[in-house]
């Protein structure tokens, strides 16, 4: 491009942020400030938020300290919320709240559900249900949120909590938003529910993810029951597992496209952390790109590994 203006500079850094290219996001908004363009609140946003999905905790605080200092932009609660994930995304939750308790904002129930979400990955216990108090104090009608409360109640096995919230929810009238997946093949859309079972070749899926199962488990894979969010035995939580949508739509990829090419999903909530371990493995068994788009950011699996280096 002949004109390069600062809202062609956020969109590539903010491309490299869901990708998890931090060190690329670092050098694009670099390469901005050096060819004259000043940043702006929303380029801010974008490279704290590259920065979080990186694990870059150091340069993120930098970044926010540099936008008040040098170019004089006061944070906005969308700024809070993104160093509140930098930090809470490495585990630094004593360091998340209290960067939280010393905002000149009112935090609102977005900055606590970071917080939480970051509780939710370390299990943090005590940190997590102060966030969960605080979200159900602000009383928000954000359906969400409400559910993240409730899948760390039944990650860290409280049913009683869990069932309070969902009681909660019902009251309101709020609704979950089901989970789903879909992808394009040869033109047409196909699309997965969370445990659907009336889909075409539904069998044939269900047997291929036997069939990575069994692989899997000689690679050393063990199910991460925490991410089956009922009540239930053990073997139906695995079972639950099995049923996650993104897991039913890579199968069906798998076998209805040519083995070696790259498969792509997308997934209308965040996936979660014992999906995206199995998609690491399932990337190495078959050898194939397995790109996944999820409520966040993009995934790009391959070899057994993704790009969003366990950041997400």
């Amino acid at each position: 491009m002949k004109m390069k203006d600062v809202v062609t500079w956020t969109a590539l850094i903010s491309a490299y942020g869901m990708y998890g290219e931090g060190k690329k996001a670092l050098r694009a908004f670099e390469e901005m400030e050096a060819t004259g363009i000043a940043p702006d609140r929303i380029a801010f946003v974008a490279i704290i938020f590259a920065c979080s999905h990186s694990g870059l905790v150091d340069e993120g605080q930098a970044y926010f300290d540099h936008m008040k200092k040098k170019y004089r932009i006061e944070p906005r609660i969308e700024h809070y919320a993104c160093v509140v994930d930098l930090l809470s995304r490495s585990g630094l939750l004593a360091e998340a709240e209290e960067f939280i308790l010393s905002m000149p904002l009112k935090p609102d129930a977005s900055i606590w559900g970071t917080l939480l979400s970051g509780c939710r990955a370390s299990g943090n216990v005590k940190v997590a249900e102060r966030a969960s108090q605080h979200i159900i104090e602000l009383n928000s009608d954000n359906t969400g949120y409400y559910v993240l409360v409730s899948n760390v109640y039944a990650a860290l096995g409280k049913w009683d909590k869990v069932r309070m919230i969902r009681k909660s929810l019902r009251n309101k009238g709020l609704k979950k938003d089901p989970g789903c997946s879909w992808m394009e093949i040869r033109n047409k859309v196909y699309v997965f529910g969370t445990g659907d079972r009336f889909f075409e070749q539904y069998e044939e899926v269900n047997r291929l993810l036997e069939i990575l199962a069994g692989l899997m488990a000689k690679e050393g894979y063990v199910a991460d029951l925490q991410f089956a969010l009922h009540d239930v035995e053990e073997d139906e939580k695995r079972d639950l597992l099995c049923g996650h949508s993104e897991r039913l739509a890579i199968a069906f990829g798998l076998l209805n496209t040519k083995p070696g090419t790259p498969l792509q999903v997308m997934k209308n909530l965040r996936v979660c952390g014992d999906c995206h371990t199995v998609t690491k493995y399932i990337s190495k068994i078959v050898q194939r790109e397995l790109l996944v788009r999820d409520a966040n950011r993009f995934h790009l699996f391959k070899d057994g590994t993704c790009s969003c280096g366990d950041y997400w």
